[in-house]
């Protein structure tokens, strides 16, 4: 190696010498460990030597590259088949060609017993499947030649069943093929439905072929049949069941007295193949049970008026449910049980939705204030020829919930009856008067719910649920596994409830109030109610229901002085005045309760009502001494003297601001020194209590908001009394700052003395510069430059020395 060259060079070549070095290494490893492998490699197993890199795997097993293969050759062999029979060999004739193709048929048959004797079970598949297709075209072949008038869906539905049968015999004759038997399933689920529709049968015949194709799909499912049998068995018995039941729902809308017997035998044949079908079953019981309600109700319904349509479906559904609790006899399983619980539910609840537009209009619709406060007059319900059987749906859901039980059981029957009692003013077309009163039963019930003993702040555990009785085996019992509901989520029922009713409560005294608003009198004695209610609410109830009912009453009380001074005439900034009331009523109350929502609310009262003192400021100077007032008020209690002292200053400093505004005064000591001297006591009384407290921190604020705007008043003032004042004023404060060493007062009145002598002197300044020479600046000013550049030139120096003294250490 050129011991010459530069260092970088020279590192770089040692480097790549190295590497060279560990690439040979690895491989001479490599190669020893296969010389190893050779050495002691057992007899009969070839060694493969090592090759740099990673050896390649291959990306499919032998076996996966033998299924693609026969599948592709099959199905070129079923292509090529087809073209023959439809396009090719014409010259022979079609008679030829299905001579040719029974040939060709029998011998594809044949061909996978001698492969499966031989042990090629994928080839024996792939030429079996070749031979089903082949049938299926001799079928084709035999329609052309033999009967060729003959109608083709009759011929169809024949050559399905013939071929279903066949399909089957193979299968059953060679076990080692897979395909045959699910192929023969497949094809027996034509012959039925195309023999109905060749017979000129309507939807409904067509759909009772299906049905029966699906109970026989149903009984091969019932028999030890290998899996993929039974699956294709199974999805064809769900397809057609399905195909049946969406004709017998339509016809029950048109014809309900023939889609009725459908849908019962398709709820008959969906509970029978639950027993087949076990870890499906409660999934086909729910099919059954709407079933059933479809096809009970469709006959009631055509023979009632169409207002009674839904709560005929509805009572049907909550019928079906019924059998969720009663039924202790065990002759009918868990699992159905539990479907047929589930289909009434649906039922019901899509009645219920149904049932809702009525409860959102008669929530919502008093919100049309297009008529105007006061004016006598009332908005007419959008929906005023809704069906009155929306109420009844609702008071069958609630009755039902009620029955049910349990903490959701509850629930629903709470959150229904609340949905009956709002929508009952728009579905029965109640007069003005009634559906304020409606509106104020609901809200009292709800109100009263959640104040219950037992809510959130008395909440007591629910009891154990008692064991399931035990169920005795017998026809069901033996092939049933009981559907259990799994670890239960502990609910806390009385919060729940109680949420809820204030939730309700509120929503149905908004909705109250907003109607109430057209008639003053009804203004007055809503508000009145509903105060007294959400008062009852926060007297009695417990936790944060307490907390949000004593806000709303606050609300409703503020909301009557707002009225009472409307009805008076009053201006707004007057109104803002007697608004003050509620404030000032809640810290009152806070003395003896301690509801911060109220006080939280009240505080929220009195800066609308400041807001509305704005536009006359000598009102808004009142308003702000009675804010001011009411917070020193509060600030008498520990708990809030803190804030509350500092929000009663700052509400008498803008009281005295906006009446010095108001008197014309431009003065700015007027507007600082009140507060100055307070801040300053407050400074005094931090060190007394804090020695260790800043200056800067206990008088400099004090202090800066009185000298700042009177400096900037001095330089606008020709006047000689303000500077005067503001220098004698400035020297005592720095007198005092040097007296007791304090920083602050020294640092901010000796600024301001200063600035004031300045002030002062600024005109004989400027009257002596004008007097001076033309050449004295310029001569000053080269001065000044060569003492600056003397002094920099002697710190160059000093900074030279001081290095070559570094430099000589060690």
């Amino acid at each position: 190696m050129d011991m010459n060259l530069p260092p970088v060079e020279e590192l770089r070549r040692v480097d790549a010498e190295l590497a060279r070095l560990d690439a040979r290494r690895a491989e001479l490893l490599a190669r020893r460990a296969w010389l190893l492998g050779v050495l002691y490699a057992p007899a009969g197993r070839p060694a493969v030597p090592p090759f740099p890199g990673v050896a390649p795997r291959p990306e499919t097993s032998p076996r996966g590259a033998q299924n693609v293969l026969l599948t592709l050759g099959g199905t070129l062999l079923a292509v090529a088949a087809l073209a023959f029979t439809l396009v090719s060999w014409g010259s022979m004739g079609i008679a030829g060609r299905s001579a040719v193709l029974l040939a060709v048929t029998s011998a594809a048959l044949a061909a996978p017993a001698v492969l499966l004797r031989r042990g090629l079970g994928s080839t024996a598949e792939a030429v079996g499947a070749l031979g089903l297709v082949l049938t299926v075209l001799d079928a084709y072949a035999l329609h052309r030649v033999a009967l060729p008038g003959t109608d083709g869906l009759g011929y169809t539905a024949v050559a399905s069943a013939v071929l279903a049968g066949v399909w089957g015999g193979y299968g059953g004759l060679l076990r080692g093929l897979r395909l045959p038997l699910p192929a023969a399933v497949v094809a027996a689920q034509l012959p039925l439905p195309l023999g109905a529709l060749a017979a000129g049968g309507g939807p409904a015949v067509v759909a009772w072929a299906a049905a029966l194709t699906a109970a026989a799909d149903v009984l091969v499912l019932g028999r030890p049949l290998r899996g993929e049998v039974r699956i294709t068995a199974g999805v064809s018995a769900g397809v057609l069941t399905a195909w049946a039941l969406l004709t017998g729902a339509g016809l029950s809308l048109t014809d309900p007295w023939t889609g009725a017997p459908l849908l019962l035998g398709c709820a008959a044949l969906c509970l029978y193949a639950a027993r087949a079908a076990r870890p499906a079953a409660w999934a086909l019981a729910l099919v059954a049970g709407l079933a059933l309600v479809a096809a009970v109700a469709g006959p009631v319904r055509a023979a009632l008026p169409s207002e009674w349509a839904v709560p005929v479906y509805v009572v049907c559904g909550l019928a079906l449910a019924a059998l969720w609790r009663p039924v202790r006899a065990g002759w009918i399983p868990e699992a159905v049980r539990g479907g047929f619980g589930l289909a009434g539910g649906v039922v019901a609840a899509l009645g219920v939705l149904w049932a809702l537009p009525p409860v959102l209009v008669g929530l919502l619709g008093p919100a049309d204030r297009s008529a105007g406060l006061w004016s006598g007059s009332h908005a007419a319900p959008v929906l005023a020829d809704y069906p009155a059987t929306a109420a009844l749906v609702l008071l069958l859901g609630a009755v039902a919930a009620a029955t049910a039980g349990g903490p959701w059981g509850r629930w629903g029957a709470v959150a229904l009856g609340w949905s009956l009692l709002m929508a009952l003013p728009v579905a029965l077309e109640l007069p003005y008067a009634a559906g304020i009163a409606v509106r104020l039963v609901a809200t009292a019930a709800a109100l009263g719910l959640a104040a219950r003993p037992g809510g959130p702040a008395h909440e007591r555990p629910e009891p154990a649920p008692e064991p399931a009785p035990a169920r005795p085996e017998g026809a069901w019992g033996a092939s049933w596994t009981p559907v259990t509901a799994g670890p239960v989520v502990p609910v806390a029922p009385g919060a729940l409830l109680a949420w809820t009713g204030l939730a309700a409560g509120t929503a149905s005294a908004v909705s109250a109030l907003l109607l109430a608003l057209d008639v003053r009198a009804a203004t007055f004695g809503v508000l009145g109610v509903l105060l007294a209610l959400f008062t009852a609410v926060a007297v009695l109830g417990g936790g944060a229901v307490r907390e949000t009912a004593a806000g709303a009453a606050v609300l409703a009380a503020a909301g009557l002085v707002g009225a009472g001074a409307a009805a008076a005439g009053l201006p707004a900034a007057t109104a803002g005045l007697a608004l003050l009331l509620v404030p000032a009523g809640t810290a009152a109350l806070a003395v003896r309760v301690r509801w911060v929502a109220a006080e939280a609310t009240g505080v929220a009262v009195g800066a609308l009502a400041l807001a509305l003192t704005v536009p006359r400021p000598a009102v808004l100077a009142l308003a702000l001494a009675l804010g001011g007032v009411i917070a020193a008020a509060t600030a008498l209690r520990a708990e809030r003297r803190r804030a509350a002292s500092w929000t009663a200053g700052a509400l008498f400093l803008a009281a005295a601001w906006v009446r010095l505004a108001v008197w014309g005064v431009t003065v700015p000591e007027a507007y600082t020194l009140p507060v100055t001297v307070p801040a300053l006591v407050v400074g005094l009384l931090r060190r007394r209590r804090d020695p260790a407290a800043s200056s800067w921190a206990a008088y400099g604020p004090g202090l800066a908001v009185t000298l700042v705007p009177s400096l900037a008043a001095v330089w606008s003032d020709p006047h000689w009394a303000r500077p005067l004042l503001l220098g004698t004023g400035a020297l005592a404060v720095t007198l005092l700052g040097a007296r007791f060493r304090l920083q602050a007062p020294l640092v901010l009145g000796g600024t301001a003395l200063v600035l004031v002598a300045a002030h002062e002197l600024a005109p004989y300044v400027v009257q002596l510069v004008g007097a001076l020479p033309r050449w004295l600046p310029p001569a000053a000013a080269g001065l000044l430059l060569l003492a600056v550049g003397a002094t920099y030139e002697r710190r160059l120096r000093e900074a030279r020395a001081l290095r070559e003294r570094l430099a000589r250490m060690r």
